[in-house]
């Protein structure tokens, strides 16, 4: 695509205390060959030296804007500061946290896609997550695909192709047009966002690797999250919200059954394990209650139950369930759905997206010892 002739790009990223991969990110969006785009980081009050090097490539070129918050701001909310910088000119805006990283070709080929289908308001691609290529489940060579089919594939099997924030391009408009973008009030903000802009609007693909999401295992707000699982209540959220925008009765009705069933199975499993934390049970007694569900003990009981009967049938898989450290299993090689299923068993496959950028969120939903970036 000839320079004169592409839409401006606007690139935002948030950054707190990540001086360590900042640089690398910033490269990265040097290194486009797509070369129309203005960029603006937003550090989040760090207290390492992240303002430094973001000031110092914005002296170098014109095109990178630094800002600094006056206070520091919850991860969501941050994220939503971000993305007000964006120019009003712009015609697409793209997010890229500060330790992920952008392939050279990534702006060039989601702006295509997004140039060649109007109907367009999300631009995705595979990922790759430390040696795994992640968000597959689109039939290839399809670039265009209708945000209703999307959505109810993701409801329907849980396939899932909107990777994180890093992952995917967005119409500026779309963004411009909701303020706040990201609901302060999910943990899985990123998620929803695309959700809701699916209802009407298509999603695009490039069946290529085009960004890179850093893992970080270990990390407070990915563990703590993890042993939350806040992902099953993020999941059971969007299908009492969104739901039925895409499903039929039928299909609403069985996806929330089985969701309802995966979700007291998780807890079932977590009783097992000796999960006595109150922050624990008063966040999943809270969500139940928010998806109209609420928390029956009875129903609790009868999953209780149904586990132990389980474990009678096959005694290694509920050792192996309850100590993980027995036999530890394999990773799944990008599988969502396998990710799911392993969420309802308490083995999470959270993103780093939601385990950790995600996890600050309004005050009323505040989960102590998060960490906010």
């Amino acid at each position: 695509m000839d320079s004169r002739s592409q839409p401006l790009v606007s690139i935002v990223t948030p950054v707190y205390n990540d001086s360590a991969h900042l640089a690398e990110c910033i490269e990265s969006v040097l290194a486009q060959g797509y070369q129309n785009w203005d960029y603006t980081i937003v550090d989040n009050c760090s207290t390492d030296n992240s303002i430094e090097v973001a000031r110092g490539y914005g002296e170098r070129d014109s095109r990178i804007r630094v800002q600094k918050n006056h206070q520091f701001l919850r991860a969501v909310n941050n994220h939503n500061r971000a993305l007000r910088q964006i120019s009003p000119e712009s015609k697409y805006c793209k997010i890229v946290f500060a330790d992920d990283w952008i392939f050279p070709h990534c702006l060039e080929e989601m702006v295509s896609v997004a140039e060649q289908h109007p109907s367009v308001g999300i631009v995705g691609a595979y990922g790759l997550q430390g040696n795994e290529v992640m968000w597959t489940g689109l039939p290839y060579p399809c670039r265009l695909v209708s945000g209703r089919s999307v959505c109810r594939q993701l409801f329907l099997d849980r396939t899932y192709v909107f990777g994180t924030s890093t992952s995917v391009l967005f119409r500026s408009d779309l963004v411009r047009a909701t303020d706040p973008f990201y609901n302060e009030a999910n943990l899985h903000a990123d998620m929803e966002a695309c959700i809701v802009l699916l209802k009407d609007y298509d999603f695009g693909f490039v069946h290529q690797v085009l960004t890179y999401k850093r893992l970080r295992p270990g990390s407070l707000g990915t563990t703590i999250t993890e042993e939350m699982n806040t992902l099953i209540a993020g999941h059971l959220h969007n299908l009492v919200t969104h739901g039925r925008d895409f499903l039929t009765d039928e299909e609403f009705r069985g996806c929330l059954r089985r969701d309802v069933g995966e979700y007291y199975n998780f807890l079932a499993v977590s009783m097992m394990r000796g999960q006595r934390e109150r922050r624990f049970w008063d966040y999943h007694r809270r969500k139940l209650r928010e998806a109209g569900v609420g928390l029956s003990f009875l129903r609790l009981a009868g999953a209780v139950l149904a586990r132990l009967c389980r474990a009678l049938l096959n005694p290694w898989e509920t050792m192996h369930k309850l100590r993980p450290s027995i036999d530890p299993r394999p990773s799944s090689k990008g599988s969502d759905r396998m990710k799911a299923r392993k969420a309802s068993d308490g083995e999470t496959g959270e993103s780093k997206e939601s385990a950790r950028r995600m996890t600050s969120v309004a005050p009323n939903e505040a989960i102590p010892g998060i960490a906010e970036k």
